[in-house]
């Protein structure tokens, strides 16, 4: 099926988005929560568009919107262009230092916020929940509370028992506000009981701490050892094969 976007004639398979299709058309939409690894979400509202269809236009979010047959999609309009600069002037507002969100203001020509300004790191763009919910398959955390006070927490903001330290939502965090930290022989609890020392990693924001399992090989510390047992069970892989860092491996 054959669309039009910025004026040019574009194609598109069933089921293909708006945003797909631009970024295949090298055709720049901003986005701060979408992930190729995740389903479209459009909690942002960045990647707005404006779609014509007969007499009848919308703005609409491009990162699950489908592409469809005689439809004409803008991308810069007056109309997405106002969106994204409100969008962005919020943003800014709540998120102030945060690098990615002034690089995007500063394109949209935003220095200073109408708004009451916060000192918020975290944008809500919901990636790391998202991350841990479809990709790890744990759901360790969530969003809390509601409108100004929304935040991400693990279950009841108590330490997240689910986590299995991964690390997949500092990965993913747009802003870096989401930390950990491998630390080289320190003291942890034994499952045998008492003390042994060892690595450990630290998921700050979620209140955990993991000990990190050593390759087999090399003997480096390389994953925390309660991965490898959810590897090992979830996917019904033999333990032997998780317990070798990428390194080592044949």
């Amino acid at each position: 099926m054959t669309f039009t976007i910025d004026g040019k004639e574009a194609e598109a398979r069933p089921g293909t988005t708006v945003l797909q299709i631009a970024r295949e058309m090298d055709i720049d939409i901003p986005t701060l929560c979408h992930h190729e690894a995740l389903q479209p979400y459009g909690a942002c509202r960045l990647c707005v568009v404006e779609v014509q269809r007969g007499n009848r236009t919308r703005i609409v979010t491009s990162c699950n919107y489908p592409a469809d047959s005689g439809m004409v999609v803008q991308t810069t309009s007056d109309r997405v262009r106002a969106v994204r600069k409100l969008v962005l002037e919020l943003l800014l507002a709540r998120c102030p230092n945060v690098k990615i969100v002034k690089e995007l203001a500063q394109e949209y020509d935003i220095h200073e916020p109408r708004f009451k300004t916060g000192n918020n790191f975290c944008i809500l763009c919901g990636q790391c929940v998202r991350a841990c919910r479809e990709v790890v398959g744990v759901e360790a955390i969530g969003f809390a509370s509601r409108g100004v006070s929304r935040e991400v927490a693990p279950p009841f903001f108590d330490p997240a028992k689910q986590c299995i330290g991964c690390g997949s939502c500092v990965y993913i965090c747009p802003t870096g506000i989401i930390t950990m930290e491998d630390v080289q022989n320190a003291q942890y609890h034994s499952p045998g009981g008492g003390y042994a020392m060892g690595s450990q990693r630290i998921m700050h924001n979620w209140k955990q701490t993991f000990r990190m399992a050593e390759c087999k090989t090399c003997g480096k510390p390389f994953m925390p050892q309660v991965q490898i047992d959810y590897i090992a069970e979830k996917f019904n892989i033999p333990r032997a094969e998780l317990e070798v860092c990428k390194t080592c491996k044949p």
